[in-house]
């Protein structure tokens, strides 16, 4: 080992990231409610655009992003100019912790928050501060308190993961009104289309000089194979961020797909409706069941045990009838599962062997 040859400072603290598990040893035909995709896929119209897209498989790629921006700001009213696309909205959040925080900076985020606002602190150098939740809900007041002349991000997750709580707009505004004035909002939104009327804080982002909104295609679009996001804010800070982004870091395939996805709300809206239905049924069947969650306004529902042992222990039983959910200690929830809102009979399988589980395990 070379022990002149270091990484930056910070590097080091990042623990990798462990996703949703995949597979189960032994079982052919598990079912996969771990990572919070749309278990309906994307539409007919993106899968299509996928195919032709293999015919340019050997050009490279729109640099500029033009007309994915422009379908984007189409679909949801927006200055085109003021749209990035990236590799996911992780991308996206990776360049805002680039170009905005470094040593001596802090970066602010709730303490269930998505764990990859401290990676990338991290990774950039600067201090992350975890802020308490108030009944696993994002509390305004504790964020501000912890703000100082340091911060310069703040993170919040809205609809927050793995919580599946938001709060409103006003608090979002209030936020923002709050901040230091070197302290940018940056609200995620990659479950914000589960939200029925809910613009994911683009009115925001719009009026605000101190906000930006991050979306993803990963979620209710069904493409989180491709890893496809956007942001969108004041001009000035895209100026920024397009500095840092790579030249071609979106190929054709990614680009025409997600063009299709956007402009086929159809799909979005019928997804929606029917994990809105299928939520609300499992979170019924598992409260009757002895498991209570706080109302989900995602794809997902956080199911809570009276334990860390009980909780592992319902983790292991599902596994053995080849359900895989998400364990979420690295969350700070050592007592809960989060489940995926499957389709129909995943949910009902689900909520069976919760309930067989909580009647002593007994098949």
């Amino acid at each position: 080992m070379n022990d002149h040859i270091r990484p930056q400072p910070g590097i080091m603290e990042i623990a990798l990231y462990e996703g949703g598990q995949s597979h189960v040893a032994g079982v052919t035909d598990a079912v996969k409610l771990s990572s919070n995709e749309n278990p309906f896929g994307p539409s007919d119209k993106a899968k299509e655009a996928f195919t032709r897209a293999a015919h340019k498989l050997h050009r490279y790629p729109s640099t500029d992003h033009a007309s994915l921006r422009q379908a984007i700001g189409d679909v949801h009213g927006l200055d085109p100019a003021r749209i990035i696309c990236g590799v996911g909205s992780d991308e996206i959040i990776n360049f805002l912790c680039q170009a905005y925080a470094g040593p001596k900076d802090e970066v602010v985020f709730t303490e269930h928050g998505f764990l990859m606002y401290r990676i990338y602190t991290h990774a950039a150098g600067a201090t992350p501060v975890c802020v308490p939740e108030r009944e696993r809900t994002t509390d305004v007041d504790a964020i501000l308190k912890a703000c100082n002349k340091r911060t310069k991000l703040v993170f919040i997750a809205n609809p927050n993961n793995p919580t599946g709580t938001m709060i409103g707009l006003a608090e979002l505004e209030r936020l923002a009104a709050g901040l230091p004035k070197q302290a940018m909002l940056v609200i995620d939104g990659a479950y914000a289309e589960y939200v029925e009327g809910y613009d994911g804080g683009a009115e925001l982002a719009t009026r605000l000089p101190n906000v930006f909104m991050t979306r993803t295609f990963s979620k209710i679009y069904g493409l989180g194979g491709l890893r496809i996001g956007w942001g969108y804010g004041p001009k000035a800070i895209i100026d920024v961020l397009n500095r840092v982004r790579g030249p071609f870091n979106l190929s054709t395939a990614q680009l025409e797909t997600a063009e299709a996805a956007v402009r086929d709300q159809d799909w979005i809206a019928r997804c929606r409706d029917d994990n809105t239905r299928l939520r609300a049924w499992l979170a019924e069947a598992l409260a009757e069941k002895g498991v209570p969650s706080d109302t989900s306004t995602a794809n997902f529902i956080l199911a809570r045990f009276g334990s860390e042992e009980e909780a592992a222990a319902c983790d292991e039983f599902l596994k053995k009838d080849g359900l895989i959910v998400r364990r979420v200690a690295g969350y700070g929830l050592p007592n809960c599962l989060r489940i995926t809102v499957g389709d129909e009979p995943s949910c009902r399988r689900v909520a069976h062997m919760i309930g067989l589980f909580k009647a002593g395990g007994a098949a």
